[in-house]
């Protein structure tokens, strides 16, 4: 298991620099310019010193090379000397944000919180509510519950993120009186946050909606692949070898038919946690959450290139670092893939 894990690890590494690669490159080539926003009172040589010092003067493989460089080198250091070990460099050059002129990495890190509590909060009851929806309707095929399931995933499905959460706004924030236990604000209060306990009951409050939202899409497509990988795994030739030697139907189906059937299912999960973050990018939008989403969109309407170029650099670690966890599953729960 350790070299199945090693061979996959070494084989992200080239990965993320081919990606890193054409990020950068095909965001680099955008018509846009730092300075177009200036005063035309500004002098050309003004302009050219701004330019100068957010490295546009360089040729463009020497600004990719910087760019990795404080990327992969700069920033780890930075942490490092957050937590009291000083090593390389104090003055070492950041990622400079063409809009605020402060480091990118800062402001990520400032909405990071806001981004994982809502979308790791959605993708979590997704989960929870996917898997065990998808295994009942499976078991009980074509029952009222399996009626019931598969009417409700296709809706959810089917449905926008961004329709459900106006629908959410109208229904909760404006129908529903605000002395109302059902009342749920519209938009997000950015003041709060995430490690203040003492705001804990209007965080909950604020996130219920967005929330709602994400795990309705994710729960909706995750069981529908639990409830189609579970029923190919039932007529399965060793479920009937199974029964046959007397085992209880509760550990067949927990035991044997659940760990074949969560193999695809595990592609499903793994590679649906960037596309949750992609499509918290509208969600935050429409529920005024203070997060990457919002930071992306604010990015690209002001031709923020390095905010943009490092932004989709980490949705495209995501979906990397998301494809080995899931690489590793699969070893776990088939021990033939990890010797293959």
């Amino acid at each position: 298991m350790f070299n199945f894990t090693v061979r996959r690890l070494l084989f992200t590494i080239p990965t993320l620099l081919f990606i890193s690669f054409v990020i950068f490159f095909i965001l680099d080539a955008a018509p846009s310019d730092p300075t177009g926003n200036l005063p035309l009172t500004i002098p050309p040589d003004v302009r050219e010193k701004i330019r100068a010092s957010l490295g546009l003067d360089k040729p463009m493989i020497m600004r990719y090379l910087l760019w990795c460089k404080q990327f992969f080198i700069n920033e780890p250091l930075n942490l490092l000397d957050q937590w009291g070990l000083h090593l390389g460099d104090p003055d070492r050059l950041r990622v400079i944000s063409f809009q605020t002129r402060s480091p990118v990495v800062d402001m990520i890190a400032e909405r990071m919180p806001q981004t994982l509590w809502v979308v790791g909060m959605s993708y979590v009851v997704g989960v929870m509510i996917a898997l065990p929806i998808g295994i009942i309707s499976a078991v009980k095929q074509y029952s009222w519950f399996d009626q019931l399931g598969t009417f409700i995933s296709m809706i959810g499905f089917s449905v926008p993120t961004f329709f459900t959460g106006v629908l959410m706004i109208v229904v909760f924030s404006t129908i529903v009186p605000r002395d109302s236990f059902f009342w749920f604000p519209s938009i997000y209060d950015t003041t709060l946050k995430v490690t203040d306990w003492a705001s804990f009951g209007a965080q909950v409050r604020q996130m219920a909606m967005p929330v709602f939202v994400l795990a309705l899409y994710n729960a909706a497509q995750i069981s529908r692949f639990m409830r189609a990988s579970m029923l190919d795994n039932l007529n399965q030739d060793y479920v009937r070898t199974a029964r046959a030697k007397g085992l209880r139907e509760r550990t067949v189906l927990l035991v044997h038919v659940l760990r074949n059937s969560l193999i695809p299912v595990i592609t499903v999960i793994a590679l649906g946690v960037p596309q949750v973050f992609g499509g918290a990018i509208i969600t935050e939008q429409v529920f005024k959450v203070n997060g990457l989403g919002q930071l992306l969109i604010i990015a690209i309407q002001g031709g923020d290139i390095p905010t943009v170029q490092t932004l989709t650099f980490i949705f495209a670690v995501l979906i990397v670092l998301f494809n080995l966890i899931a690489d590793i599953l699969y070893g776990i729960l088939d021990p033939r893939i990890r010797y293959d």
